[in-house]
Formats: C-alpha cells, structure tokens, sequence
C-alpha cells in the first residue's frame, strides 16, 4: 500500500483558562463545540465533506461520551458526521491527531476534524462503591484529578507514587537538576509567552470564547490567563516547594510546573489529492511519529526515548530540525530530557525550544495540550520559514510521544 501524503490545515486553539478561571462555568462538551464550529467557520469546509471526529480528553465522563461526536453535535454540524474519543493522557490532543493522519495515509478518510478538550475546573469527584452500595462505614468521593495522577500505574507492580510532582522530583535527583536551573527555566517560558503576545503571534491562530454569565451578557475570553508577565527569579525563588514535607530537598514549586487549565484545539487532517477540491491550504504535512514506554516513577523523560524510536523510523535526526516543541510539565522534568538528548546548557538548540512559551506558562490543559502546540508550532514555523518541527511530550503513567512536521510552502 502507498500511504497518502497528509496535510494539516486551520490549526486553531481557544485561549487557555485558569483552573477554575474565567472559562470555568463551560464544561468540556461546550467548550469542544466553540472550537469545532470556528474551525468550520473559517476553514471553510463543506461540514458534510468530514469524514470523522477525532478528539481528545483526559478527564473524560459520561457529561459528555464520545466527546468527538457530542461536541460536534453541539455546535449544529451535521449528524451524519460521526465522532470518537482518545485518551493517551498528556499526549492525548496529539494522538488525535495522529489517528486522523492514519486515517487519511491509509485511505479510511478523506478529511478529518482531530484535536482535543479539557475542563480540569469541572472534573468531577466519584465513587466507585455506590452502584453496589455500602454496607457499614464511610463511602469516599474521590477527585478524578488526584485519583488519576495517583492511579496512572497499577500500584500492585509499582507501589504508590504520589503524583507526577513526585516523578519531577525524581528525574531532579537523577539528572542533578538544581531549584535555581528550575526557576530559571520556568522564568524563560513565562518571559517568552508574555513576549509573543505583546507581539501579537497568537492572535491568527485564537478562537475567543463567549463565556456565559449569571447575570448580563456572555463575556468573550481571548487572553491566555495563565502567564505571568512578572516572573522573574526573586518571585519564583520565594516560592516554597509543594513537596517539602515529604523531602525537604525537593525543588518543584508552582511556578516552575505546568498548570491545571481548560481550553480546546483543532485541525483539519486532509489528504493532499483532495485540497483542491475541497478549498483548502495546508500549513504543515505530517511527517511520522512515534511513542514509547517508561518507568512511571520516571515519567517525566518519556520524550527521551520516543524521540529516539521517531528518529529511527523516519530516518532524520537532530541536524534535520528546525523547531521543537517540549511541553513543559515540570521545568525539572524538561531539563532532564534535555539531558537525555544530550543537550548541553549552552546548547545553541536551545534557542529552537518552546520559543513562546509552553505547559509552565501557557498551561497544560490535557487534552487539548498537543493541539494548541501544534497551533502554536505551525504559525511559528511559517514565521520563520523554519522547515521541520519537532512536537513531543511526557505523559503520566510512563509514556511519551512525539511527532515531526513539515511546514507547507
């Protein structure tokens, strides 16, 4: 079988909320709705001429099943469009697209809608106990934001590790990384993303978002709430690590960790034999992608080998690349898989390396991480006429994904 060239158009995002910010009284099923319906807006596509749905969440529910196909049908697209939901954690929003591009390469679909959704402000608590009823003592709600950091690993082969910032914590310690290495990093992201919006870099790829209010009319969000234009390492410095009880010699605090976010990302993931007819530009082309397995207590330097399984299948390597991308969950944790790729501190590479900003400043809102990367990724590289972009990511559990594009001429 030859595999289809594919193509990535109108790659847009919504501005990225604060936990239990200003996007909060919308859940994941609405928000998916804005997204979906300005990216029909304004790529233009004939609605009838998609052939699926890809989304991502990494808190899904039963609010909203299939996410892809509900949040279709919430924003009055036609029915006869179906719809489906992906879940590989913080790679999720890319994984979608990656789906898509199968689809396409492989001549399942024509033209699909992927990308990704996440409302952490309205993940829910649970229990697992009330459908068989307790008979004597407490039944416990769980918050699905905790217990899924807590639960990413069967306990009984791993033993129970905290959280991710316990995983950060980890790759510190094995890589050397410093608090002031940290801080300096969550300093750059934070400095870089307040510089791209004074530039006004994001504004072609934005989708405001009307945000229903009790009283009065919506109110429209289009700032990322997130960043602080005022980081500096004095303000970071007097933070104090969120994990000190547990080891005093901890170093992840929250201003050098990503953040808990709601906001929602798409794309068009189209066949080159049918741009023409279908009125479309394309921005990158995919090139491949790859994922990989680690230790979960490790979880942090997934990036690390699945990098190296995606250079091996495609043939490129580091002197190919032109951009990369490296969701910043924790500052420590980016600067352990720079170590892992063998990245020295005054690496000139660095200077390709989440240029306005990532996970740390703009936030991380999980399913929708790796589509409004691949937003961001896309506009920057036709900026600088930059030829190959490396997107890749660590993901709770013990994984890591990555994938490379190539901008569209």
């Amino acid at each position: 079988m030859t595999l289809r060239r594919v193509a990535i158009c109108s790659p847009l995002r919504t501005p990225v909320g604060r936990f239990l910010g200003t996007l909060a009284p919308l859940e994941a099923g609405a928000l998916g709705a804005v997204i979906l319906k300005a990216l029909i807006e304004r790529s233009g596509v004939d609605p009838t001429r998609v052939d699926d749905v890809v989304l991502s969440q990494g808190y899904g529910n039963g609010e909203a099943p299939a996410i892809g196909h509900w949040a279709w049908l919430a924003a009055g697209l036609p029915i006869e469009v179906p719809g489906y939901q992906v879940d590989r954690r913080c790679g999720s929003g890319l994984q979608a697209v990656v789906n898509a591009a199968m689809m396409v390469q492989t001549g399942a679909a024509d033209c699909v809608v992927a990308g990704g959704v996440e409302s952490m402000s309205n993940v829910e608590h649970y229990t697992t106990r009330a459908r068989h009823g307790a008979r004597a003592g407490d039944m416990v709600l769980w918050d699905r934001l905790t217990r899924g950091r807590l639960m990413s690993q069967p306990v009984e082969r791993f033993g129970v590790i905290t959280g991710m910032i316990e995983t950060a914590e980890n790759l510190a310690k094995d890589y050397a990384i410093t608090r002031e290495e940290a801080d300096a990093f969550a300093v750059r992201s934070h400095q870089n993303a307040a510089a791209a919006w004074s530039a006004g870099k994001f504004d072609a790829q934005l989708v405001p978002v009307p945000v229903p209010q009790k009283r009065g009319e919506p109110v429209m969000f289009a700032h990322d709430e997130g960043y602080r234009a005022d980081a500096s390492m004095e303000t970071l410095g007097a933070l104090a690590p969120i994990d000190a009880k547990r080891d005093p010699a901890t170093i992840v605090t929250a201003g050098n960790a990503s953040q808990q976010n709601d906001a929602a990302a798409a794309c068009l993931v189209v066949a080159e034999d049918k741009l023409a007819e279908l009125g479309l530009e394309p921005m990158l082309w995919f090139t491949g992608w790859a994922a990989a397995g680690c230790d979960p207590a490790r979880m942090g330097i997934g990036p690390v080998p699945a990098v190296e399984r995606l250079f091996a299948r495609t043939g490129m390597d580091w002197g190919d690349v032109d951009m990369v991308e490296l969701n910043e969950a924790f500052a420590p944790q980016a600067l352990a898989v720079l170590k892992g790729w063998g990245w020295s501190a005054d690496d000139s590479r660095r200077d390709l390396l989440n240029v306005n900003g990532s996970g740390i400043s703009l936030g991380h809102p999980i399913g929708a991480t790796g589509g409004r990367i691949l937003a961001d990724m896309a506009h920057e590289m036709h900026r600088r006429g930059a030829r190959i972009g490396l997107e890749t990511m660590c993901i709770g559990g013990g994984q890591g994904i990555a994938a490379l594009f190539e901008r569209a001429a």
